[in-house]
């Protein structure tokens, strides 16, 4: 079966990342050099050249400041989804704050855009088991789609023994399709293939093996992600990152957009929610349709 994979986008600057948390004040983002915009663009030119419709996990901080650029990867045909407010972790947050932070950020897409959003994922995948209450307060502020539980072990996200595959969880307040970030099973751990800074270090030969391994021999689509940094080898250096944080956040940034042009014509990719929808009725399940 020729699967239609989810390629996601995390609208996020490179002053934003988790790892720059200590060393760059929120209080200080508005005099950084803001550089999503431009980079942003240059990922809705690669997907415009290959026709493909992606969802754009939008930070509600960026919205605010860039509404315009909410609204033109809306023109464009894109799906639109939180990626909060803050780029706080989830377990850090208290349910309350959480909950603040989810509806500022969808009251910032949703203002810029017109358009309710539907699909959340959390900052550096951060729905871990100790905040998997947040599952509950996403269904009850009305997200339908998650995907922000990686099956992996990591020092900062990770539940390694969950479901790989695409699923339904069950809430309090009703059911959540979870799309995790994709893994395939080697030597009896799961490695993380599904983007990021495992798509820049990998060789491109290897990455293209894994995911097709993902649609042919484990029968079904997977989840592809990227940032707008990740394009842009120019971005300005954050000194004060510790050494793991630049390996993990400079490497290969040079060769990204060309490995993005090969993985766009080798696979079938659509957003989230199309991904997600297809997959239910290859599968004969029934679910209300999720769209935003």
């Amino acid at each position: 079966m020729d699967f239609l994979n989810a390629f996601t986008v995390d609208v996020e600057d490179y002053f934003q990342v988790s790892a720059a948390e200590r060393h760059v004040s929120r209080d200080d983002w508005g005099s950084r050099e803001c550089r999503v915009v431009a980079n942003t663009h240059r990922i809705l030119e690669l997907l415009a050249s290959h026709n493909v419709k992606a969802t754009f996990f939008i930070l509600g901080w960026v919205a605010n400041r860039f509404p315009r650029l909410v609204q033109d990867i809306h023109a464009s045909g894109h799906e639109l989804g939180s990626h909060g407010h803050w780029h706080r972790l989830v377990y850090t947050q208290s349910p309350d704050s959480f909950r603040a932070d989810l509806r500022a950020s969808r009251a910032a897409i949703e203002d810029a855009s017109g358009v309710q959003t539907v699909a959340y994922r959390a900052a550096s995948f951060s729905i871990t088991k100790e905040s998997l209450w947040s599952l509950d307060i996403l269904r009850e502020e009305g997200f339908r789609l998650d995907s922000s539980v990686f099956p992996v072990y990591h020092d900062r996200y990770g539940i390694p023994n969950a479901q790989p595959s695409i699923h339904q969880i069950t809430t309090r307040t009703g059911s959540l399709w979870e799309f995790p970030p994709s893994v395939v099973r080697w030597a009896g751990m799961n490695v993380p293939v599904s983007g990021g800074g495992y798509f820049r270090l990998y060789p491109l030969s290897m990455t293209l093996r894994m995911l097709s391994r993902i649609n042919r021999r484990d029968r079904r689509p997977f989840m592809f992600y990227v940032h707008p940094w990740e394009i842009d080898p120019l971005q300005p250096p954050i000194t004060e990152l510790s050494w793991c944080s630049k390996s993990r956040h400079y490497v290969n940034l040079a060769s990204t957009e060309r490995k993005l042009d090969i993985l766009l014509k080798r696979f079938r990719f659509g957003t989230i929610s199309d991904a997600v929808n297809s997959f239910q009725g290859s599968n004969g399940h029934s679910c209300t349709t999720l769209s935003n």
